[in-house]
């Protein structure tokens, strides 16, 4: 099982966005069964079976074991992964798309920059599974608190002068390339943590 899986196929994410198949993918994080599924979410046995065919025939879940009980066998079951992210190359002809209004200041760009990011690592984490390779990224996740709007700009241009001045550095006309996003927006828990401290 790998940690994250993307879905790129139209037929996989819609049948993944269904509340019963959703709730047995999060079920399926550790192996079950039809029947021991069933009990867990309230549904007869066939239907769950159904559903199980339906998320197995789009590479969901995968058949891990089969136990013979009398003259039945019964088929373990597990997601593919512990979690899924759905790919904007599912919805293709309305995907995101940052060349369209490259305003670095919006919101909605930095959105489109993050859809693509979805689609392109994807498509990497697919090709790579497929040659058995791993992808070579990094990535830098962080907070910071800014005393004042003037202070988040001079962060921001500075940012921009170290950032551009590392590409001129190491830019090469030769070898691979790569991409470089990089993203600064409010934390949602510091903005819930902001209006707390304002009700006070």
């Amino acid at each position: 099982m790998h940690d994250i899986a993307v879905i790129e196929d139209p037929a996989a994410a819609e049948v993944s966005l269904d509340p019963i198949r959703s709730r047995l993918l999060a079920e399926l994080a550790q192996p079950g069964s039809a029947t021991m599924l069933a009990g867990k979410i309230g549904l007869p046995r066939q239907k769950v079976n159904y559903h199980l065919r339906t998320l197995e025939q789009h590479g969901l879940i995968e058949l891990v074991e089969e136990r013979r009980k009398g003259n039945v066998t019964e088929r373990m079951m597990q997601a593919t992964a512990a979690s899924y992210v759905i790919s904007p190359a599912a919805m293709a002809a309305v995907a995101p798309d940052p060349g369209r209004a490259p305003d670095r200041l919006s919101a909605r760009w930095l959105l489109a920059l993050a859809g693509r990011l979805v689609r392109d690592v994807g498509a990497l984490i697919t090709g790579a599974t497929s040659a058995r390779q791993r992808v070579a990224t990094y990535a830098l996740d962080a907070e910071i608190r800014f005393a004042t709007p003037d202070d988040r700009a001079a962060f921001a241009a500075e940012l921009t002068d170290s950032v551009t001045t590392l590409l001129s550095k190491y830019h090469s006309e030769t070898g691979r390339k790569h991409r470089l996003v990089v993203a600064v927006h409010p934390a949602l828990d510091s903005r819930t943590e902001d209006s707390r401290t304002e009700e006070k």
